[in-house]
């Protein structure tokens, strides 16, 4: 049988740049998972991506309105990793806000283009793995640019400079511009809570060097030798779920 190659996403590149511990737990090592808790955080973020994935699909002619797309909020809300049940109604509150806030300035402005896709994973085969990643929404302009939409729930300000050096959104520049060569790629995030949003656009150049870092980086994640990590204290730490366990480690030092 012919093994399946092994797949990074943004979000496991990113946890192992931030701490190849941190990422030994969540991805290698099962003694991890029993140390994950729900955050409160994640779960509102997902509630908000629902919503607004039914509003932006042209299949769903139920989420429309404003008053449809907050009942969609509700219907899919996640009360996961919220500490009472007045914390979680609180945030629901909130979530009601910000997207009624958002579609109402969505149908003030009309529709500028033509929606392919939300919520849907893209792969890209880099040899000794494969790139992929869930892109939140894509857009088709008329004069055919592409346009990645990636909402933010945790920021209020979005700088372009942040867009073209982001991680996650070069990954998905560099999936869509893979998929559709022949399209001019554009990546915007989206702070939800304020309605802010900054755009980047990456060259050829751009896309084939991170292309090449991104295959050196993906072959030190998969050969990185995970049972003889030792941790070290970084200022992630005091949150981090895996805590208890690197602190079983004789050698691990808190600051």
């Amino acid at each position: 049988m012919v093994a399946r190659k092994p797949t990074l996403s943004p979000t496991k590149i990113t946890t192992y740049l931030a701490c190849p511990v941190k990422f030994k737990w969540t991805y290698i090592d099962a003694r991890g998972r029993w140390y994950l808790r729900s955050k409160s955080y994640y779960s509102f973020g997902t509630s908000l991506h629902r919503a607004l994935e039914r509003f932006h699909d042209s299949g769903d002619v139920g989420v429309q309105t404003t008053e449809e797309a907050v009942a969609a909020l509700e219907e899919s809300w996640v009360d996961a990793g919220y500490r009472s049940a007045d914390e979680a109604a609180e945030a629901l509150g909130e979530g009601r806000e910000i997207v009624a806030r958002y579609v109402e300035e969505q149908l003030r402005t009309g529709k500028k283009a033509k929606t392919l896709f939300t919520e849907r994973q893209m792969r890209w085969d880099l040899g000794e793995f494969a790139l992929i990643g869930r892109l939140d929404r894509l857009d088709e302009h008329e004069d055919g640019t592409l346009e990645i939409v990636d909402y933010k729930s945790g920021r209020s300000e979005v700088d372009p400079e942040e867009v073209r050096n982001d991680i996650a959104m070069s990954c998905y520049g560099l999936l869509v511009r893979r998929k559709y060569p022949d399209q001019p790629v554009v990546g915007t995030i989206v702070a939800i809570r304020t309605g802010a949003s900054g755009s980047a656009a990456w060259s050829d150049e751009e896309l084939n060097v991170f292309e090449e870092d991104l295959k050196k980086l993906g072959t030190e994640i998969l050969t990185e030798d995970y049972p003889e990590l030792r941790p070290v204290y970084k200022p992630l730490c005091p949150h981090c779920d895996f805590l208890p366990l690197c602190r079983r480690d004789p050698e691990f030092e808190e600051l």
